[in-house]
């Protein structure tokens, strides 16, 4: 039988104090995403938010005038998930054709950068967003 020694019980804090910082970094990057993000266009407005364990993007505003098929209140990020520092991955839905698209997005500074892709990443649409009250 072991005993545990100061040395293996302090060691053992420390990898757990670890974990828990780099958890904590991983949520914190999902904080400097979460809310209100206006589309490169102007046309339209994003709010990220956590759900169920990942984050999503819901329109929450349509500049007046716009002619699309997208409505506010659709869901258009989901299941984005940490990749790496400052990247997401999961699913994008583009209300112009109806489909859902491999997605990505990176965030740099004040701004997030969008990726829907399809044919396995062989054919992307990227647009940037800015942080919007």
């Amino acid at each position: 039988m072991r005993h545990s020694t100061p040395r293996r019980i302090a060691s053992g804090f420390a990898a757990l104090a670890a974990v828990l910082v780099a958890g904590s970094i991983g949520s914190a990057r999902a904080d400097e995403v979460a809310g209100t993000w206006l589309r490169d266009t102007g046309a339209s407005k994003v709010k990220f938010a956590p759900c169920g364990g990942a984050l999503c993007g819901t329109l929450v505003w349509i500049k007046p005038g716009v002619e699309t098929p997208a409505k506010v209140g659709q869901k258009v990020f989901f299941d984005m998930k940490p990749t790496g520092a400052n990247a997401w991955s999961g699913s994008a839905f583009n209300p112009e054709d109806g489909k859902t698209y491999s997605g990505k997005m990176s965030l740099a500074g004040g701004t997030l950068t969008t990726q829907g892709c399809a044919m396995g990443g062989m054919i992307c649409k990227s647009s940037t967003w800015t942080r919007s009250n």
